[in-house]
């Protein structure tokens, strides 16, 4: 933890990195939109659907916050539960296909331009906070964690799947997975300088997020690093080649 604490504070510094990852997801929100689209078409939408509601009351419309919202996945599957979902991304090309398949779909999705890390939200807002493929791409992620537990509301649920990506990328490239497929070589190379520069990729994880919301004051803090298991039944084109994890917190 010492060592997550000093790796934030030297981040601190360096906030053209934020610029370089936001244009690198730009490059990629046309492919990103396609490849929502066929998983809302898939068996993943149930799967997923199932896994999310699992979590949330039943008894009533929430206010969630969908983080990271890329183009919407999450935001248009919970708005169509009658839930008021506001879905932000740092990407704005992500936000306008996003807003171009809630349109497709006929959903009524709130989607906002906005810095995950720093939310521009009153104090006790949401109801619940869902995210995915986000936090492993943070370059501040502590201080992410500390503005979504900002926004909830006493009670509320923070849902976080992840994976530990960057870590496997620099280990092991990109070459062969499924996800990247349609990256072309640039792409490629700007992904992995990416994802070599981020803190993150250095932390055991779940068990720094676990410890970090722990210390935070949240309650019922639980890491399910199986998760992958129910969500991801066989290889297609939506899986990835590394344990899927989820976090839960409740406020306090």
């Amino acid at each position: 933890m010492v060592e997550a604490m000093v790796q934030r504070d030297l981040w601190k510094e360096t906030p053209a990195v934020k610029g370089r990852i936001a244009r690198y997801w730009d490059s990629r929100s046309e492919s990103f939109k396609e490849q929502r689209d066929a998983e809302l078409h898939s068996e993943q939408h149930q799967l997923w659907e199932q896994e999310l509601l699992s979590h949330l009351p039943q008894d009533r419309s929430l206010r969630i916050l969908d983080v990271g919202c890329g183009c919407g996945f999450f935001t248009l599957m919970l708005a169509e539960h009658g839930h008021r979902v506001t879905g932000i991304d740092l990407t704005g090309s992500m936000i306008r296909k996003g807003r171009e398949l809630a349109q497709e779909y006929g959903v009524a999705a709130d989607l906002r331009v906005m810095d995950a890390e720093h939310p521009d939200f009153s104090d006790d807002t949401f109801d619940a906070i869902v995210t995915r493929n986000l936090t492993w791409t943070l370059p501040h992620p502590a201080e992410a964690y500390e503005e979504w537990i900002r926004v909830l509301k006493p009670g509320g649920i923070l849902l976080n799947y992840d994976a530990e990506h960057a870590k496997y990328h620099r280990r092991n490239g990109l070459e062969g997975e499924e996800a990247h497929r349609m990256l072309s070589g640039a792409q490629m190379d700007e992904c992995m300088n990416i994802y070599r520069m981020l803190p993150i990729s250095g932390w055991k994880r779940p068990d720094w997020d676990v410890c970090i919301l722990k210390q935070m004051g949240c309650r019922e803090v639980t890491a399910d690093d199986r998760i992958g298991e129910k969500l991801y039944l066989h290889e297609s084109a939506f899986s990835v080649p590394y344990p899927i994890f989820r976090i839960k917190a409740v406020k306090a």
